[in-house]
């Protein structure tokens, strides 16, 4: 019987060449469907069951690890592989952390793709060679202490702060969440506020080191 696989990137390319790989090296491997945002994502797992999902880190609108972090919540029994242009502690640290049992680089061989997704269907854990230096350095029982904490933020201002550091205006954002200009407000000053930072400019810095939206 074969695995049913979804595969989550904003690069049409990255799903192609993933997908070749998966359908070509994997036993027994089916990609079930494709998405382009973490938005979409979450909402194709509601409403859907697949076996794993490979996820990219850094999506719009929302981002991988946030999305990943909800479906999970929603169902403690997903399994997800991250795939990821970077490979610093801070993206692995929070994918993990979200609930993903992989992590691979986009830079990975083919084999090692394959071997991601089969370890965390069968229930393991798996990181690719470049990034699994962390566990020896014992990172999943240590967290770095920062000042600034997104964790005092609510789903919805980390969702408008992502589009902020995206380049998206006001506007944009009221009509992407079909919210009043407003209520965009209110979340951005609530953001600001919870992070103790007063200019754009650091909003954006912020969110990209804390890998909320990546350029």
């Amino acid at each position: 019987m074969k695995r049913k696989i979804v595969l989550a990137d904003d690069h049409a390319i990255v799903r192609n060449g993933v997908r070749a790989v998966l359908e070509t090296l994997g036993k027994d491997l089916e990609i079930v469907a494709e998405v382009s945002n973490g938005k979409d994502l979450v909402e194709y797992a509601q409403h859907n069951s697949a076996d794993v999902y490979v996820v990219d880190v850094s999506m719009p609108v929302l981002n991988g690890i946030e999305a990943v972090e909800r479906m999970v919540k929603n169902n403690p029994e997903t399994k997800v592989v991250m795939l990821s242009m970077y490979d610093d502690r801070v993206s692995v640290e929070k994918s993990l952390k979200a609930g993903a049992k992989g992590y691979i680089v986009k830079v990975s061989a083919a084999d090692e793709i394959v071997d991601a997704v089969e370890e965390v269907a069968a229930g393991r854990f798996y990181l690719c060679s470049k990034v699994s230096k962390y566990i020896v350095q014992g990172f999943l029982g240590k967290t770095s202490s920062r000042k600034r904490d997104a964790t005092g933020l609510t789903p919805k201002e980390k969702e408008v702060l992502q589009l902020i550091a995206e380049g998206y205006s006001s506007k944009q954002i009221a009509k992407t969440f079909n919210l009043s200009l407003n209520t965009i407000h209110v979340h951005r000053n609530n953001i600001m506020k919870k992070l103790g930072i007063h200019k754009q400019a650091e909003l954006v810095r912020y969110a990209i080191k804390e890998g909320i939206a990546q350029l």
